[in-house]
């Protein structure tokens, strides 16, 4: 086995520029792997670094000749193990080809490399009096290669959508080495069948993103921010579904007393720890359409049954009443091991769903802090449990299969933005009935026939 990993590094290091790839084990430790907790990986043959779309053909074309696994990576910023390496595959290694191509406002578009922070386009962007969406929670270091490859999402979806919404067009090298050119350059097109769609969210399973061309609009005016505090789950989420009945926000989060407490305590900012839940709202529209906007949010914040509720005076304030939002992640990873979730249910089984959270957290013995995009439904309940405490980490990944589980009870997703990777997998398959899952093989069969894309990621377990 080793032998024939040997000969694929040196027929990878024959057609690349020097340094372009790496064998050392020590060095290949760091790319095993993304973030996510509890996912296997394997160790790697050869990491190697592509500059080009024509560098990436030759990596494939070597791939696929040896029949030899390919594992695509961005930052490595994921969270469902997407990016994790197998025994002896090439990690493609795509952060290097980190070039913004084109940025043509009068199309409303960018043209940019799989290796461009997101954080990064967004600037680029807004030098321009425009707006690249999506901003998950990661964007000051993850790619939009990665982005792609999950359909990333955030805290804008809910008037803005996610990854996906973004992606006009794609270049794509397949498994076998060749090169397409799929979607539109212009706003508008229904050419042929939606290929764009296929590939975004596929995992890197499907084919390499090299190049992206991704919408951009106009950039919107500082935003006016709403904030209330509930005194239970229900009247928080009556507040979700009123909102979003008569307004578009730009931004709705939630944060549960779990969360709260966990901010507070990691930095301290006055939260109201006593509260049930927090509401974030923020409306973009300009002018006075903005706080006609704000003030329908708090009309139904206090209809709903809000203990407070209160609008921004500036947008210093609105920056620091979101801080606590965006805390949410580190302050509860801070509490010990953890294990993130990103189930997604309809708005109506929000407040079901919540509840039914708490009691998982309850019957496992373990906390969960919840928090998240309520504007669409999206949860990121977190589950913190002891370091080095075996028992513990066994009830915490029974109750992170029993939040998957919960969300498919109420007709929603296993997963709303981070990807299935490998550590949703074996549920998927109940996700997905069986005539969906023929086709999930049927596509992957067509485009990957050899199956050396990515193996093991995204597709439902079989059972």
């Amino acid at each position: 086995m080793r032998t024939n990993e040997d000969a694929t590094a040196r027929a990878l290091e024959a057609v690349l520029p020097e340094g372009t790839a790496i064998t050392d084990p020590d060095l290949l430790v760091s790319y095993r792997h993304d973030q996510a907790t509890g996912a296997d990986a394997g160790q790697p043959a050869v990491a190697v670094f592509p500059r080009t779309t024509e560098q990436v053909q030759a990596v494939m074309r070597i791939a696929h000749s040896r029949q030899v696994p390919v594992v695509p990576r961005g930052a490595g910023s994921g969270l469902s193990g997407g990016a994790n390496a197998t025994d002896g595959c090439i990690v493609l290694c795509l952060d290097r080809m980190d070039r913004i191509r084109e940025m043509r406002p009068a199309d409303g578009y960018a043209v940019a490399e799989p290796g461009v922070i997101n954080q990064r386009l967004r600037d680029e962007a807004s030098t321009h009096g425009l707006l690249y969406a999506p901003d998950p929670a990661s964007r000051e270091w993850c790619t939009i290669g990665g982005n792609i490859a999950t359909n990333a999402g955030g805290l804008c979806c809910v008037k803005y959508g996610a990854t996906r919404d973004a992606v006009l067009g794609l270049e794509v090298v397949l498994a076998d080495g060749r090169v397409t050119s799929i979607g539109r350059r212009g706003i508008k097109g229904v050419a042929g069948y939606d290929l764009v769609g296929l590939f975004v969210g596929s995992e890197g399973t499907l084919g390499v993103v090299t190049q992206a061309r991704l919408r951009l609009r106009p950039l919107p005016p500082p935003p006016t921010t709403a904030v209330a505090l509930f005194p239970d789950l229900v009247s928080a989420g009556r507040a979700v579904e009123a909102i979003m009945l008569t307004t578009t926000p730009s931004l709705l989060e939630l944060m549960d007393a779990t969360t709260l407490a966990a901010v507070e305590r990691f930095q301290p900012m006055g939260l109201d720890t006593s509260a049930a839940a927090l509401l974030i709202a923020q409306s973009d529209l300009p002018g006075h359409a903005g706080e006609r906007e704000a003030d329908a949010i708090l009309s139904a914040y206090d209809a709903a049954g809000a203990t407070e509720s209160y609008r921004s005076q500036d947008a210093e304030q609105a920056d620091a009443l979101l801080a606590a939002r965006r805390l949410a992640f580190p302050a509860l990873e801070r509490l010990g091991a953890w294990l993130l979730d990103d189930i997604a249910v309809p708005r109506s089984r929000l407040t079901k769903t919540i509840s039914g959270i708490e009691r998982i957290a309850a019957a496992r013995e373990v906390v969960i802090g919840t928090f998240g995009h309520a504007g669409d439904g999206n949860l990121h309940p977190t589950i913190v449990y002891p370091h080095d405490d075996p028992d513990a980490a066994h009830r915490a990944f029974a109750a992170f299969d029993d939040l998957l589980r919960l969300a498919l009870r109420a007709d929603g997703t296993v997963t709303g933005e981070h990807g299935v990777g490998l550590i949703k997998r074996h549920v998927l398959a109940d996700e997905l009935d069986l005539v969906a899952q023929s086709l999930h093989d049927s596509v992957k069969h067509a485009l990957d026939p050899s199956g050396i894309l990515n193996p093991g990621k995204a597709l439902p377990l079989r059972r």
